[in-house]
């Protein structure tokens, strides 16, 4: 049962787009995050002078969908900002547009630690492939007592939770809404039901689930051979995964889903398959039946209206009502 957690943000110039810094209660972690524009009041915050890791995130040139992320680790993280600042040609790094850095409000974070912690952080990039990485090599360093790698363990799993909550994604691992049956999954909430999407005319048939906030396709589904849809929207999207070879041409004149892939909204999903735009929300229905997306959705936000309805009703003791 998951009980929730307690983050607290602060808008250090008190505007969204500046310095922000984040805590997780009984966490020892610090994270400060900010744009490159404000880079030299970054550096002089006193996080800036302890040991660390931190990120560089901007734009792939190569893929429009996915960041390019450097991981790196230092014992004064100001000074290695500066030096990341410098010209591309001066040994700096021009790609990145924010800077995230995370330290130790106790400050026993140690050079073991963060190289330790960076390692970790660079290998969990690479397994869940939500970035591109700018770092060179990754190197394993095992280097620590069982018990600190156990500490570095937990404080990865909080960099984890806070990341995204400040627009970071790249360490964030998609869920496996098709396990085969019997694994267990460590997830917070259950799959909806399958859905799944025709299009008699081309031979498709796409199967998708809701899982965790997110739509997936499922792997082994059908989508159009090429778009058809007009230009923009999410037409580069669909070029990207036949790039990355989550579609392939099944040899039928179809592409086929080799994974389970997430997407935004049904609506993103329903477009990547019918090779058009689309509106997911009429487009997926529930397997088995005839009902929509929507129907199904509002289905269950009517039954958690009448579940809230039931429980205060049963709340309220005859005696409220007055004598």
């Amino acid at each position: 049962m998951s009980y929730g957690r307690s983050l607290r943000l602060f808008l250090v110039d008190d505007s969204p787009n500046g310095l922000i810094t984040a805590e997780i209660m009984n966490w020892t972690g610090h994270v400060l995050t900010g744009p490159r524009s404000k880079l030299s009041e970054l550096i002089q915050r006193p996080e800036c002078a302890r040991t660390g890791v931190y990120f560089l995130v901007g734009p792939d040139p190569d893929n429009s969908l996915r960041p390019l992320v450097y991981i790196g680790e230092t014992d004064d993280v100001g000074t290695r900002l500066k030096q990341h600042n410098r010209p591309e040609d001066n040994g700096g790094k021009d790609f990145w547009e924010k800077v995230c850095l995370v330290t130790s409000k106790d400050q026993n974070l140690t050079k073991a630690h963060v190289k330790h912690l960076e390692s970790l952080l660079i290998q969990n990039a690479i397994d869940i492939g939500r970035c591109r990485l700018a770092n060179g090599t990754s190197k394993e360093y095992a280097n620590l007592p069982e018990a600190d790698r156990a500490d570095m363990a937990f404080f990865l799993d909080q960099i984890r939770v806070v990341l995204p909550v400040l627009g970071f994604d790249f360490l964030r691992a998609s869920a496996k809404p098709s396990a085969p049956e019997g694994v267990e999954e460590q997830s917070k909430s259950e799959p909806s039901p399958e859905f799944y999407l025709e299009v008699p005319k081309h031979g498709l048939k796409a199967r998708g689930r809701e899982y965790e906030g997110e739509f997936y396709v499922l792997s082994g589904s059908l989508a159009r051979g090429s778009w058809k849809g007009p230009s923009g929207g999410y037409e580069a999207q669909f070029h990207q995964l036949c790039e990355d070879g989550v579609l392939v041409d099944d040899g039928a004149g179809h592409l086929q889903f080799t994974q389970d892939q997430t997407f935004s909204s049904p609506s993103a999903a329903a477009a990547i398959v019918s090779g058009r735009t689309a509106n997911g929300r009429v487009a997926w229905k529930v397997e088995g039946t005839h009902e929509t997306y929507a129907e199904w959705q509002d289905r269950q936000v009517q039954a958690a209206q009448e579940a809230a309805a039931s429980a205060s009703d049963q709340r309220v003791s005859p005696s409220d009502g007055g004598s």
